[in-house]
């Protein structure tokens, strides 16, 4: 399983000083043919995917050479900003979803709203089809997504004679992590700062970080439905060891799961593979199931990252970069990257092409129904970059009062949010 943890998006500027973008525009060839310059993301695909798909779409389309180069995530924002402002950029860039808008307000990207229904868009996840619309319009066509599961020791759960595939609510969670909790064994390993799991445990009960109002942002942790999720969050943190004052890499988490004494850890699929590289013995041990709800029904909210498609206002083809992005993002293609790649494809109605991969069908779960993104606005980047959500976490679980803190926390995220708005 390769996965990137999404975070927020990153706010741009345009102002600033421009490198070559190292694109080449589209345009007929000696032969003949439209070149498409493609931009996609270090395991966005495998070499073998990528040279299938090449052979395959230029066989269907005789008249593009689909030309993908493959880019590094490090530097990638400065590098699409300046593609975006420059009349050298590619056809097609894969973008972070929670990246979208603000590339999109910048004035970079095509408006891609008469394209929808085209591209299916009724049945896209909504975890990433929204963050890539801006005032009302649709800039990015969902690529692929990710979210966060749990990762469970199978052995252990069989010896406290605990069925995971039985857990499906919040209170059937804590009684068997409950139960997990003992012998030596931590139920669970949750530091403390990991505010991705805070996020879909308050949109569980209806709360956000923060809400528009008139044209201003105010933070929303000090609301009943935020508080709410964040009790939740210290019950559950309290059932094992896991520091207060850290995130999930302050020590890794994988790490402190090879050690062999955790249960349960809440992550994306992929991290069962790091545990096992540092626990070999762990080998066949480790398994999967969606972050339980508040009610069976419905599995619990969960952060959605991902990719988008865009078009640049720059590129020379609009039409073949549809094109390429259609083929891309439809249904056969977007099957075929789901098996090799173990990642939710970006249909509601896709999500059995990794049924038969269970960290990705857990994935898949709570993705396509109950999937959700951070505020889309500039200023969620400095939100993330001042650490806002992780100091409130941690003011919580080392005592302070929930209230004060939460107030204080949304008073620090209404600052941030409209300075950089």
């Amino acid at each position: 399983m390769r996965f990137r943890s999404i975070v927020g998006a990153t706010a741009l500027t345009l102002t600033a000083a421009l490198s070559a973008c190292g694109s080449t525009d589209s345009s007929a060839g000696s032969d003949g043919k439209t070149t498409v310059d493609v931009w996609l993301m270090r395991d966005s695909v495998s070499s073998e995917f990528q040279q299938k798909f090449e052979a395959d779409f230029e066989a269907d389309h005789p008249d593009i050479d689909a030309n993908i180069q493959i880019q590094e995530w490090d530097g990638i924002g400065e590098k699409v900003v300046a593609a975006l402002a420059s009349n050298d950029a590619p056809d097609v860039i894969e973008v972070g979803n929670t990246q979208a808008a603000q590339y999109a307000a910048s004035g970079g990207l095509r408006d891609l709203s008469d394209k929808v229904a085209e591209l299916g868009g009724e049945d896209w996840l909504d975890g990433l089809a929204e963050p890539a619309n801006h005032e009302g319009a649709q800039y990015g066509v969902p690529y692929y997504a990710a979210s966060r599961v749990v990762v469970y020791r199978k052995d252990l759960f069989e010896a406290k004679g605990i069925d995971a595939s039985t857990i499906k609510t919040r209170e059937q969670w804590i009684d068997a992590t409950t139960t997990l909790n003992s012998g030596g064994t931590q139920g669970i390993y949750l530091p403390g700062q990991n505010w991705h799991v805070l996020a879909g445990f308050i949109w569980d009960e209806g709360g956000t970080f923060a809400v528009q109002s008139g044209g201003q942002w105010e933070g929303a942790l000090d609301s009943p439905e935020a508080m709410s999720g964040m009790a939740f969050y210290q019950e559950l943190q309290a059932l094992g060891q896991g520091p207060r004052d850290s995130d999930v890499a302050s020590p890794p988490q994988t790490d402190v799961m090879a050690q062999g004494e955790v249960a349960q850890i809440i992550a994306a699929p992929g991290a069962a593979d790091l545990v096992v590289e540092a626990n070999p013995e762990l080998e066949g041990k480790l398994g999967f199931f969606p972050i339980p709800g508040k009610t069976a029904d419905t599995p619990g909210a969960v952060f959605v990252g991902g990719s988008v498609l865009v078009i640049p206002t720059a590129s020379s083809d609009p039409d073949a970069a549809t094109t390429f992005i259609k083929e891309l993002a439809g249904d056969e293609w977007q099957r075929e990257l789901a098996a090799t790649m173990s990642y939710v494809p970006n249909k509601t109605t896709l999500v059995d092409a990794v049924e038969d991969d269970p960290g990705a069908a857990a994935m898949a779960v709570g993705a396509s129904q109950n999937g959700h993104t951070t505020p889309i606005a500039p200023g969620w980047a400095t939100v993330e970059s001042e650490n806002l959500v992780h100091d409130y976490m941690t003011a919580v679980l080392t005592g302070g009062d929930p209230a004060q803190e939460a107030a204080s926390a949304s008073e620090a995220i209404s600052r941030a949010m409209n300075s950089a708005s």
